[in-house]
């Protein structure tokens, strides 16, 4: 057995190393760690190992790999599978001349296509087997392929200006994971993208994070039911008797206050009056009021552009990029209309000199669920002679299709996150 390891590489705020094992009977496995700058303090990501004939891959990940290490490692496009795959290949565990046996083992192990349970049709990607599928699902004429050249002002120049930068993606649905996993719910795919505008950041963006949170109340008598509820459903029956009995000793002791409530409570069902306690002694039933967690909220996103056309290309661009996001956002029928899938979705992102913006947030992908044009911003219809309209006020209304958790924005601090 012979393990060789790369050196790290940065990607995004994280560091990564890749382990090679090329094991006696010719398998080879390889495992991702995270660690810090200089390569220590490795945790496990993910492993992957194949057969000696390339084949059966499997890939697991490590207990230590966040949501969003899970997702970015499951897609063949992104950053972190890129630099696994030439970490694998970079370290030549077979020599400098591997066989094509060879070379098929150490790219399966790298993440390339191997002979994996959900291996794709020979010669082709499993993206272009779905488009192939959508194709002949979708009704003629629907539109998944759109120009990803779109940039406005055309003079913008992304080297120089910070920009927000739109992905259309082709929607796919999260996966259902049978198998042993408590919650079958997998990860969202990232979907192929199909088209891309760019343009100046407008004004006024903002984001706004916000968890739910309601109050709640359990007075005594309910924290004894559950109590004893709880001791039989863990313990069983004996158990749970015998703090009823201690339940019984405990309300004997304070048999002043239970005696005050039970009579009160006989009151108002004999009577049909409420709040007999606070009425005649000046108290109430304390209600162990709280507030508690009650789940994650998704963020709303709301953009306003306003185009104003130089000559006649920037027009025809300005139409292009409303038209854009207008295609984008509809619905699509299937050929039989019988169902409407899910409309494209959108990957955004702020640019600075074209990286990703450091002190601007980041998004998850967002549904686009209102886009708002006005075409005539200025109050009065004026055109050019070819009939463009000399300026349109855009407004794009985006919700995430997930929401934030604490593990995606890591634990290293160099940018504002999400």
């Amino acid at each position: 057995m012979a393990v060789t390891t790369s050196k790290p590489s940065k990607v995004g705020n994280n560091y990564y190393k890749t382990s090679v094992t090329t094991n006696a009977d010719g398998s080879l496995s390889s495992t991702t760690f995270r660690t810090d700058a200089k390569g220590n303090n490795p945790v496990s990501v993910q492993t992957t190992s194949v057969d000696k004939n390339g084949g059966n891959r499997t890939t697991s990940f490590g207990t230590g790999a966040t949501a969003a290490e899970k997702k970015a490692f499951n897609d063949p496009n992104s950053p972190e599978s890129k630099a696994r795959k030439q970490q694998v290949q970079s370290q030549n565990p077979y020599g400098s001349a591997p066989t094509a046996e060879q070379q098929k083992k150490t790219d399966a192990a790298g993440g390339g296509s191997g002979n994996t349970a959900t291996k794709p049709e020979e010669g082709k990607d499993q993206g272009s087997q779905l488009a192939e599928q959508d194709a002949k699902t979708q009704k003629a004429g629907t539109r998944d392929s759109f120009r990803k050249d779109l940039v406005y002002p055309v003079t913008l120049k992304l080297e120089y200006q910070d920009v927000i930068k739109f992905n259309m993606l082709k929607f796919r649905p999260r996966a259902f994971q049978s198998g042993g996993d408590l919650n079958p719910v997998g990860d969202r795919p990232s979907g192929d993208i199909i088209g891309t505008v760019v343009l100046p950041i407008p004004a006024g963006i903002s984001d706004q994070n916000s968890c739910n949170w309601g109050q709640d109340e359990m007075t005594a008598a309910q924290g004894m039911l559950l109590d004893l509820a709880k001791t039989g459903v863990t313990q069983g029956i004996s158990p749970m008797v015998n703090v009823a009995g201690e339940q019984a000793e405990a309300i004997s002791k304070n048999s002043d206050d239970a005696g005050a409530l039970f009579a009160s409570k006989f009151y108002e069902a004999a009577s049909g009056t409420q709040n007999t306690l606070s009425r005649t002694q000046g108290r109430v039933v304390n209600s162990n009021m709280e507030l508690l967690f009650a789940g994650p909220s998704l963020r709303s996103f709301s953009f306003t552009f306003k185009f104003s056309a130089r000559e006649k290309d920037e027009s025809v661009r300005i139409r292009d990029i409303i038209r854009f996001f207008k295609q984008g956002m509809a619905p699509i029928r299937t050929e039989a209309q019988m169902f409407l899938k899910a409309p494209h979705t959108f990957q955004i992102q702020y640019l600075h000199k074209k990286n990703p913006h450091k002190f601007l947030n980041k998004f998850k992908e967002c549904a686009l669920k209102d886009c708002s044009v006005q075409y005539t911003p200025v109050g009065e219809y004026a055109t050019f002679h070819d009939g463009a309209m000399v300026s349109y006020s855009m407004t794009l209304q985006f919700q995430e299709l997930e929401p934030v958790f604490n593990d995606e924005y890591t634990q290293q601090d160099g940018d504002i996150g999400f």
